[in-house]
């Protein structure tokens, strides 16, 4: 699915030995205290280069969600790779969405957030759980277990 991004913003400038895109830098959107740092230490070791977590309102996703994939609901987290040299791709969160998902998962907004932001890096990653044949559920379950998730989002559906 190709980004909706019309501009990208100019990442943290964090960097491996000088060169930014030898590691993953995470840029966020809206309020999620150390979102990007702990995103950026449990991703896997193939994940070079940049990526923007935005938190949304439902309605925002739920319109991406009717012009990307021509479902006309809100989803919790989608993911836009990009072609883009460097750059990953974006991925959306529903912020609403995830306030309800935290609260009936029993957990706070801050873990739901890591639980969605996690998921939507593995599918900038090319990881597909509806066709990999647990490929990406594996994955998931080691890196949430290396950033201190009980459960994910493959989990549950």
């Amino acid at each position: 699915m190709p980004s909706p991004r019309t501009r990208r913003p100019v990442a943290r400038q964090a960097s491996l030995n000088g060169s930014p895109s030898r590691r993953l830098i995470v840029e966020v959107a809206g309020r999620a205290p150390g979102l990007a740092t702990w995103l950026e230490s449990v991703a896997p070791f193939r994940a070079r280069g940049e990526m923007t977590v935005a938190i949304v309102p439902d309605a925002r996703v739920r319109a991406l969600n009717r012009q990307y994939r021509q479902k006309d609901r809100a989803t919790d987290v989608l993911s836009f790779p990009s072609d883009e040299r460097g750059f990953l791709g974006d991925v959306v969160i529903a912020s609403g969405l995830a306030v309800r998902q935290a609260r009936a998962a029993g957990h706070s907004l801050r873990t739901e957030l890591r639980v969605l932001a996690l998921h939507g890096l593995l599918h900038l990653l090319g990881y597909d759980h509806e066709r990999d044949d647990g490929r990406m559920a594996r994955l998931e379950r080691r890196l949430r277990k290396r950033g201190g998730l009980r459960e994910g989002l493959i989990e549950r559906a």
